[in-house]
């Protein structure tokens, strides 16, 4: 070091020398972690270029904040930094790459509270959209630097020392900085695996976060905080279910829902925590065993409709309120929806109408005559139980309105079920109409003809609307029974194969696109090589007079011309085909040749070679991919699924259940009559129950706060914890030690030597052992 010294005031060397790699004294003295030669160097006024930036990669701490006093001393207003006036042609790190992105890169806490604590900052990147000068210049320039540029910065963004440093709440800022990842990945498909990564790194923060938490109350604190309710007017801050915190709240992981924290909901802690609130009411349910729980559901189901009377006249009583916990109306909602199930079930069977020729078979005995023109009638009303529907679809339908008006348009399509919900009330109001359309029409034709009434149902007009009721009725008994699907997802046996369900239904709608195209090709291929020969069996079979189908003598031709009559039929031969109800006696046609009959054997073939043996493998191995990847994360997907479905029951908005929430209640007629009378005496009441309020959530803010930040801390305390456990000695610590020892050699030398010690004998020493 001294001798260092003497040469470097002498000026005999180039301080600024670099060895072929292009590395400096300066750069290889923080490669070596020697702090004591970096100060020296400095000192001695080597240039510094961008060793700043070097030790940052090598987390050197000590020598950061050196180079950093250094920076300060030397820098000047408008002139570019050390670290950026360098030739970029041999630099080793890109242009966009400033101290505090690297440092945030390196994730080091250290380094990066140093730098933000010296005003260094990180600017937010554009919008992938954007259009401004910058951008547009940017991407004009060098597209590549540009995206790169973007990737650094959100790879910065996504650390958690920074996030931790910036943020006053990490929570929130994780959450938003994975869905703005998520998003990009699908915007730069190029770079799409970059993105995912930073997005499962923030990810896996908040986890971090979540798993730091120490008791019951820092967790519900956490979780229901919600920074937007301080700007809210509430309304009904009077209503005592809307102060409920533990049950009324939890808007973080509500949040977290939305932006599809599927880790952060279904940690374990969170399931703890909602598991309380949903068996919350029945307590010792969870322990009980299988007989128990089965005669708990089945007593709750049997008196379902006594608990909604009880809570329509008394919801403040000690049954109201059990009723509105998330368990029991889960039961009741859940037993009630059976109930129309049932409904449907016997209207289907028509089940009235079937007792009623019983009671008059009874009566009057068999006759044949009656049966046969009661199944003929036509212009009947309404029986009782598909009234009841009615009534149902109704109270379906409120429900339906009030969810959407609740949670808003956005979040309520994002929801598939709430499409299956849409689908089967749609459904059902266009049945009513048009079963009220047929009633209407038909009684006027009765009332012009009275033998109308005793129409036979085979001469109908093929789209009478009573007809079209029927079809469409019979679909929404489908989206009906679909329902109880999602319900199943509670289950710890079925909910993880609904999720595959859902998943393979994704994959089935992939593989329907190269199916319809393939079906479409080879639909248009032969209706155009066999439309004529069709034509002659169509002929054939309609040879009755007036144009009527021969049945009896031309069965076969009348079945045989649909299967390549037109483009439509041609592709319902196709398809029906691929489930083996299409054979080869389909191209036995009138008057074909020989020659068309092979071309149309031979497109027939492909298309079945293609469509069994190519496509149908095809979706079997996506469907077993699909299958696979849910089964390795499947608890979490399931967990994930059952949140949401228990959130859904958490809320106090909607506690009767269909056709039972038609029926207005003296808590609803109360509220009604409160916003509609205006009183002076209650608006001094509620003045003080919102201020009180107001301090209530001001309250919890600062109790928000105060978590995170122990959160933070304890998390910043274990990051460091795992370094050191997991910092190993390695060669470079080796060298770095040897390194020391030999300076401290010379160091003592140089003062024996100059107090007029003899030092020649350990200089030939040290000549000897360099020798051997």
């Amino acid at each position: 070091m001294i001798m260092l010294q003497k040469v470097i005031r002498d000026q005999s060397i180039d301080i600024n020398c670099v060895d072929p790699l292009g590395r400096g004294a300066l750069l290889m003295a923080i490669e070596a972690e020697h702090l004591a030669m970096v100060e020296l160097l400095v000192v001695m006024g080597v240039k510094t270029a961008d060793a700043l930036l070097h030790a940052i990669d090598r987390e050197f701490v000590e020598a950061v904040e050196l180079l950093l006093e250094h920076e300060e001393l030397i820098h000047k207003e408008g002139e570019l930094y050390s670290w950026e006036n360098i030739d970029r042609d041999t630099a080793t790190f890109t242009p966009e790459i400033t101290p505090l992105i690297l440092a945030a890169h390196r994730n080091n806490y250290e380094i990066v509270k140093i730098l933000l604590d010296r005003g260094a900052q990180l600017p937010m990147p554009h919008d992938i959209r954007c259009g401004c000068n910058e951008c547009i210049e940017g991407v004009r320039q060098d597209c590549l630097r540009h995206s790169a540029s973007r990737i650094n910065s959100y790879k910065a963004l996504a650390s958690p020392s920074l996030i931790a440093l910036t943020s006053t709440d990490p929570l929130l800022t994780a959450f938003e900085l994975s869905w703005e990842l998520k998003q990009l990945s699908f915007s730069e498909k190029e770079f799409r695996g970059e993105y995912l990564e930073l997005r499962k790194k923030s990810q896996e923060f908040a986890v971090n976060l979540l798993g730091h938490t120490r008791t019951s109350h820092e967790l519900e604190v956490m979780l229901n905080f919600d920074p937007n309710i301080m700007r809210e007017e509430d309304e009904n801050v009077m209503e005592p279910e809307s102060t409920d915190i533990h049950e009324g709240g939890l808007a973080r992981l509500r949040l977290a829902i939305n932006y599809k924290q599927k880790k952060f909901v279904a940690h374990s802690w969170v399931q703890q925590f909602l598991a309380s609130i949903w068996y919350d009411g029945l307590p010792g349910f969870r322990q009980k065993g299988g007989l128990g729980k089965g005669l708990k559901v089945a007593k709750v189901i049997a008196l379902a409709p006594f608990y909604c009377f009880i809570y329509m006249l008394a919801p403040h009583s000690q049954t109201g309120r059990l009723i509105r916990k998330p368990f029991m109306k889960f039961l009741i909602q859940t037993s009630s929806y059976l109930f129309f199930l049932l409904l449907l079930i016997l209207v289907s069977q028509r089940v009235e109408e079937q007792f009623v020729d019983w009671l008059q078979s009874v009566k009057m005995g068999n006759d044949p005559d009656y049966h046969f023109q009661k199944k003929q009638h036509r212009g009947n009303p309404p029986r009782c139980l598909e009234l009841l529907v009615v009534m149902y679809v109704i109270g379906f339908i409120w429900e339906e309105a009030r969810e959407l008006c609740r949670e808003g348009f956005g979040v309520y399509v994002t929801n598939m079920w709430n499409a299956i919900d849409f689908l089967r009330n749609f459904t059902y109001v266009i049945v009513v109409l048009l079963r009220s359309w047929a009633y209407i029409q038909q009684r006027q034709e009765i009332a012009l003809d009275p033998k109308k009434a005793y129409i036979p149902r085979e001469d109908w007009d093929d789209y009478d609307p009573q007809l079209i009721a029927e079809g469409l009725f019979a679909a929404a008994n489908i989206f009906s029974a679909l329902k109880l699907v999602h319900t199943s997802s509670i289950n710890p046996h079925l909910g993880p194969l609904q999720i595959s369900l859902g998943r393979m239904i994704v994959d089935i709608l992939k593989f329907f696109f190269f199916y319809s195209l393939v079906l479409f090709a080879f639909a248009c291929g032969l209706n155009q090589l066999l439309w004529y020969y069709a034509d002659l069996e169509k002929d054939k079979c309609y040879s009755l007079p007036g144009g009527l189908p021969d049945w009896k003598s031309n069965g076969e031709a009348c079945m045989k011309w649909r299967r390549f009559g037109n483009l439509f039929e041609s592709s319902q031969s196709l398809f029906w085909a691929s489930f083996g109800m299409v054979g080869l006696e389909a191209f036995e046609l009138t008057g074909i040749k020989s020659y068309t009959r092979f071309w149309g054997l031979l497109m027939f073939g492909s298309y079945s070679v293609i469509n069994v043996i190519v496509l149908l493998n095809l979706l079997i191995a996506m469907m077993s991919n699909s299958y696979a990847m849910i089964t390795e994360k499947a608890d979490t997907e399931w967990k994930f699924a059952r949140t949401k479905l228990w959130l859904s029951y958490f809320d106090e908005d909607s506690t009767l259940p269909s056709p039972f929430n038609l029926i207005p209640t003296p808590k609803q007629i109360k509220r009604l009559l409160g916003r509609v009378i205006p009183g002076g005496k209650k608006g001094k009441s509620n003045s003080k129950a919102k201020e009180a309020r107001f301090n209530e959530l001001r309250e919890q803010a600062r109790e928000y706060t105060a978590v995170m930040r122990a959160l933070v801390w304890r998390y910043i305390s274990g990051m460091h914890q795992t370094k050191e456990e997991e910092s190993v000695v390695t060669e470079d610590d080796v060298n770095e030690v040897k390194g020391e020892i030999s300076a401290l050699r010379c160091d003592l030398v140089e003062m024996f030597r100059n107090n007029g010690m003899n030092v020649a004998g350990l200089a030939q020493k040290r000549n000897e052992k360099i020798i051997i």
